[in-house]
Parts: C-alpha cells; sequence; structure tokens
C-alpha cells in the first residue's frame, strides 16, 4: 500500500513538472515601413496615437516614438484592442499621403501592419 502510494505521489509531482504555464500574451502592433517600391525601411521614426485628433495635432503618443530595426519594423506592446494612427517618418519620406489608421486590433494577439512612406 506504501508503494502504491509513494508511486501515485511521485507520479503526480512529474505531471506538473512537465507542464507548461499558459502563456499570457498582451496585445500588440508590429508596424513594418516600406518605401514605395516596397523596400524595407531600417531607422524610420514611427509614433503611435489613440486618437485622430492627438495624430493630427502630435500630441498624446501611446508610448515614445520607436525606430525601425534593419528588418524595418518596431512592435508596440501592451495596447488596449481598438483602432490606432500611426505617424511614420524617415529624412523628408512619411506616410501622410497614404495609410495612417490601423484596423481594430484583436486582444491578446501580435497584429501586424505594413506602412508605406513616400
Amino acid at each position: 500500500m506504501k508503494k502504491a502510494a509513494l508511486g501515485l505521489f511521485i507520479f503526480t509531482l512529474l505531471s506538473f513538472a512537465f507542464t507548461t504555464p499558459k502563456q499570457i500574451t498582451t496585445t500588440a502592433l508590429r508596424v513594418t515601413v516600406l518605401d514605395d517600391a516596397g523596400n524595407i525601411q531600417e531607422g524610420a521614426k514611427v509614433t503611435l496615437y489613440k486618437t485622430q485628433e492627438d495624430f493630427e495635432k502630435e500630441q498624446n503618443p501611446v508610448s515614445a516614438a520607436q525606430t525601425t530595426s534593419n528588418k524595418g519594423f518596431v512592435i508596440f506592446r501592451s495596447l488596449e484592442p481598438k483602432i490606432y494612427y500611426v505617424s511614420v517618418s524617415k529624412g523628408d519620406l512619411d506616410n501622410s499621403g497614404g495609410s495612417t489608421q490601423t484596423q481594430e486590433l484583436k486582444s491578446g494577439a501580435v497584429n501586424k501592419v505594413n506602412i508605406i512612406i513616400e
């Protein structure tokens, strides 16, 4: 009886040792910046805003502006699942003549958007 109880105890301990914890995923937005020829743009400044008014006035960004990596993207984390407004600039190029608004972000996912600067 003691061997059976000990075996059950060890089995239970091992079961917990090999279970993977649930991954907690926050809502995030990956912004990839491209030029009008489709080339990725390293070193572009990306700023995210919650409202169109803040975007137009360039005030109250969601967080500090980020600069795109050598792969041409930035990731904003811990966001609310809503629509955001994106401002991108690099030298004399920007996205003012094109896409500035995201779709409503899906909760708990890494949402992706491509922004073209001209």
